[in-house]
């Protein structure tokens, strides 16, 4: 069986450093706001390259609380993918403001930013573009249509720990990012886990006191704040699994060119368009295909696990039924929903492992040419 991703692999991997780390906090008596916190924010600032990082409870809270401490809110209109995980929007939705969605790229399956200026109104007041995937955004564009129309961008970094811009790394190119630290990440914890982290020294105290209830000192509530506060042994966890992420992330670039070279020419899959390989962090693997559903299910019958990310665009929800009427607005993200399909990836699957998932699409292509 080839398994999608066996997040038991990183554990067993580091599995004398992170016992030792979680034993280290149990020992301290101090689980929460404590030194790891501290820690691994001063190391995760440090590696994307900004002044601030500030440890949050998941990643649909480092997004929220990023728009909520901008004071977006009612009446306001956020710019989001038509085409990514539902947390982006959720984000949006949940501080009262409405996200506004924008079509992909069908190459790269990132926000289109030649989409981007007809979507925006006087009520916008920031674009959310998503790593997605792996891959970093068009951030010069984005970045310099925000600027001209005086937006706020937010990197929703989730799937891009380690992913670079130009030689920037994600966490560094807006004006914020929220990133997920979700067990199946890059860098992963062993719960729910996020981060944010900025450049704006005074958001990020705003951050620090609205995670907290309000308060930077205990008992005196300066704002009606929130719980959202990353907890000691999720910290220290990812101070250790930190100190791996390049090196994994690095597997994941050899497994993803292993894949790219082996199913090059199957004239019926399409691929996200050639970017330098050392900025893609390669979190999914993703093809895309007309036959997608057929092609899942050969592969698990070969013992071959795959998934869809993902297998209904937001504005097909029905958290956002209101916008079903006008599916026909985001034709791309309509379309990958219907055609992507994520290919087994992580940093501890073996090259044979690689090569059995190619051998088997290559079968299978095969064998619908001959029906």
């Amino acid at each position: 069986m080839v398994t999608f991703l066996d997040i038991r692999e990183s554990y067993i991997d580091l599995k004398h450093e992170i016992d030792s780390a979680i034993a280290r906090v149990l020992d301290s008596g101090r689980y929460i706001l404590g030194t790891e916190v501290s820690l691994f924010e001063q190391a995760f600032a440090s590696y994307c390259g900004v002044r601030n990082c500030i440890g949050v409870s998941n990643g649909l809270d480092a997004l929220r609380l990023v728009l909520h401490a901008w004071g977006i809110g009612p009446q306001d209109e956020v710019i989001v993918p038509a085409h990514t995980f539902i947390a982006t929007w959720l984000a949006v939705s949940q501080t009262g403001a409405l996200p506004v969605p924008v079509d992909i790229d069908p190459h790269t399956f990132l926000i289109n930013p030649d989409c981007i200026p007809s979507a925006i109104t006087s009520r916008t007041k920031a674009i959310i573009p998503v790593h997605l995937y792996g891959r970093a955004a068009n951030m010069d564009r984005i970045c310099k249509i925000a600027r001209s129309h005086n937006l706020k961008v937010l990197e929703d970094a989730a799937q891009a720990h380690g992913t670079q811009y130009n030689g920037v790394f994600t966490g560094a190119l807006g004006d914020a990012a929220a990133f997920s630290f979700y067990p199946g990440k890059n860098l992963g914890a062993f719960g729910d886990a996020g981060a944010i982290t900025t450049n704006d020294n005074d958001l990020a105290e705003r951050i620090r006191c609205f995670i907290n209830y309000g308060s930077l000192q205990k008992y005196h509530h300066l704002q009606k704040g929130f719980n959202c506060r990353l907890d000691e042994i999720q910290a220290a966890i990812l101070r250790v699994k930190l100190r791996y992420l390049d090196d994994w992330n690095n597997r994941r670039r050899t497994l993803a060119n292993l894949y790219q070279t082996s199913l090059t020419g199957i004239d019926q899959l399409s691929f996200s368009c050639p970017c330098d390989p050392f900025s893609h962090v390669w979190h999914l693997y993703v093809i895309s295909c007309n036959n997608r559903d057929t092609m899942q299910e050969y592969l698990l019958k070969k013992g071959i696990q795959t998934l869809i990310h993902y297998p209904l665009a937001p504005f097909e929800q029905d958290a956002y039924q209101e916008l079903a009427a006008d599916a026909k607005k985001w034709p791309n993200a309509s379309h990958a929903a219907r055609s992507v399909l994520s290919l087994p990836m992580g940093p501890h699957l073996s090259k044979k492992m690689v090569e059995t998932v190619c051998s088997a699409i290559h079968d299978f292509f095969n064998t619908t040419k001959r029906i």
